[in-house]
C-alpha cells in the first residue's frame, strides 16, 4: 500500500490539478477514465488490465519477449491493483479542493514573479491540503477493501501476492473463521479511524 499511496500523492494529486486548473483537448474523456473504477465492476476493470497488461498483452506485445514487465501476479499488479481502485477517490476530493482555490491569490503570486510551479507549490497545495489528505485517505481504505481488481491482477498467490481482504476470503474458504473474525475486526478498525479522520478535517 506505500507504493499506491506514493503513486496517488504524487500522480494523483498533478491529475486533480489538471482536471481543476489546465482546460485541455481531451479533458472530459481523461475526467472519464479516471472516475471510470467508481462505476465500473471490478472483475470486469481488472479483467482489462489482465489482458493490457499481461506479458501477451496488447500494450507489451510489441517489446520483445526478453523486455516485457512481469506485472501480472506480482506485487507489481498488487500496486497497480490499489493505485486504480483507489484514483478516483483520491483525485475528486482534490480536485474540488484545488477548484475552490481563489483564482486571485494565484493571479497575484504570478504578478509577483512566481512561476507556475511556484504558485502549485506555495499557493495551491496548502490551501487543497484537507481536499488531498482526505483523498489520501479514501484511497487508502478503498485500496484496502479491493478484491477485483486484486485477485485479477495479483492472482491471490498465499504469502506473496494476498491483499488483507482476500486473506479474509481465503480464512473464510479454509473454515479458519477465528483468523477471518480478527483480520475482520482490523480492517474495521482502519475502515472507522478513516471515517472519523475525514469527519474531523470536514471531509463528510
Amino acid at each position: 500500500m506505500a507504493w499506491a499511496l506514493a503513486l496517488h500523492l504524487t500522480l494523483g494529486t498533478l491529475l486533480a490539478w489538471l482536471l481543476a486548473r489546465r482546460p485541455f483537448a481531451g479533458r472530459a474523456v481523461l475526467d472519464a477514465l479516471v472516475t471510470l473504477p467508481l462505476v465500473f465492476p471490478p472483475i470486469v476493470l481488472g479483467y482489462g488490465l489482465l489482458l493490457a497488461l499481461g506479458r501477451e498483452g496488447w500494450l507489451a506485445a510489441w517489446l520483445p519477449a526478453a523486455l516485457r514487465p512481469h506485472i501480472v501476479f506480482s506485487q507489481t499488479g498488487l500496486v497497480i491493483a490499489a493505485f486504480v481502485a483507489g484514483l478516483p477517490l483520491m483525485v475528486k476530493p482534490a480536485q474540488a479542493a484545488f477548484a475552490g482555490v481563489a483564482p486571485r491569490l494565484r493571479e497575484a503570486a504570478a504578478l509577483l514573479g512566481h512561476r507556475p510551479w511556484a504558485v502549485f507549490w506555495r499557493i495551491d497545495v496548502p490551501l487543497a491540503r484537507r481536499g488531498v489528505a482526505a483523498g489520501l485517505v479514501l484511497a487508502l481504505g478503498r485500496g484496502l477493501g479491493e478484491v477485483g481488481l486484486s485477485l485479477m491482477l495479483g492472482g491471490n498467490i498465499a504469502g506473496r501476492t494476498e491483499t488483507l481482504s482476500l486473506a479474509i476470503y481465503n480464512h473464510v474458504m479454509d473454515g479458519n473463521l477465528a483468523c477471518a473474525n480478527g483480520l475482520s475486526l482490523l480492517l474495521g478498525a482502519v475502515a472507522l479511524a478513516a471515517f472519523f479522520i475525514l469527519r474531523r478535517w470536514g471531509a463528510l
